[in-house]
């Protein structure tokens, strides 16, 4: 699996479709791209299909509210061990800004793990849900804030190479802030047609300078309300070489990276602003690095009670030394 996954990291793709493609190609807009494609008619059909299928991804999970994007919709999801999915924070909510959620429970969503087509995500493929987490700070003060949820299954979950979890990052591994390492992001979000895929696309996106994305989000160092404030726990990827980017109903999905040190196939970060498409220049993401901390403590069953407890504990063995 992870030697097909290597191919795949490194193979060239076109990426998911966006809806002013069609329109750019109606228009006849003779820019160098358009030139390009209207000499090679197979770039522009496949370009116009709506991106390239990925192969089976172990890791890949449906996150699901509602088959309609005004009920909540579904999202992308990422399997980290055999009992907890990591995803975005608003893809559990159906009203997502922060004005909506403040206060509001998030919904316990269907989990589907072990598919690749939309129509594949009934009763034999979905695992049942115990609860959610959502981070402390989600959506502090943007409604892109800490936009991470941990969703935990009611029973461990039998691995396979059919379905299998993606490492996280360990220490000093941080490739996400390096510009121009390249990741793969895969979901079933929006196409041309304005409506999600049926089966599973893959694209190939590079990450973007740090500087970059701040700088087209928050001009001048204003808060723009449509857009998350990125901050030194977000980075971004740019286009793929075709111009084309994630959309709606990509969130929650990881950018998978390769260390090219060893090889080693890790979640870089879990897309939280799919709102790219054809409009916005980056995607933004949570980069997971800065996040274990909180990860691990989830995984591992903390709470304030427990942190209080280990203190106390160190503290009466200290005042015996005295």
């Amino acid at each position: 699996m992870w030697l097909s996954l290597a191919v795949l990291l490194s193979a060239s793709c076109v990426c998911l479709a966006q809806d002013k493609v069609k329109i750019k190609i109606k228009i006849k807009i003779k820019t160098p791209e358009a030139l390009e494609m209207s000499d090679n008619p197979g770039l522009r059909s496949r370009r116009m299909v709506g991106g390239i299928l990925a192969p089976h991804v172990p890791w890949q999970a449906m996150v699901y509210l509602s088959d309609n994007v005004m009920n909540g919709g579904f999202a992308g999801g990422a399997l980290i061990s055999d009992r907890w999915v990591l995803t975005a924070g608003r893809n559990l909510f159906v009203r997502k800004s922060r004005q909506d959620t403040q206060g509001k429970e998030p919904t316990i969503p269907k989990v589907y793990l072990g598919i690749t087509r939309h129509s594949q995500a009934d009763a034999s493929k979905e695992v049942a849900v115990e609860k959610v987490v959502l981070h402390p700070g989600f959506q502090n003060v943007s409604d892109w804030d800490n936009d991470l949820a941990l969703i935990q299954l009611k029973e461990p979950f039998n691995l396979s190479e059919a379905v299998m979890p993606i490492p996280l990052p360990e220490r000093g591994e941080d490739l996400a802030e390096a510009a121009q390492e390249k990741g793969i992001i895969t979901g079933w979000g929006w196409g041309v047609h304005f409506t999600p895929a049926e089966s599973l696309k893959h694209l190939v996106l590079p990450v973007a300078s740090h500087g970059s994305c701040k700088a087209e989000y928050n001009p001048g160092g204003q808060v723009l309300s449509s857009t998350p404030t990125v901050d030194d726990n977000m980075f971004c990827t740019g286009a793929s070489k075709y111009q084309e980017n994630v959309c709606f109903g990509d969130a929650g999905g990881a950018l998978a990276v390769q260390d090219p040190k060893d090889g080693r196939v890790y979640a870089a970060g879990i897309l939280s602003f799919d709102k790219a498409c054809a409009v916005r220049k980056y995607a933004v993401y949570m980069k997971l690095s800065a996040y274990m901390p909180w990860i691990n403590s989830v995984l591992r069953g903390d709470s304030e009670k427990s942190t209080s407890l280990r203190s106390s504990v160190m503290s009466e063995m200290y005042s015996r030394q005295l």
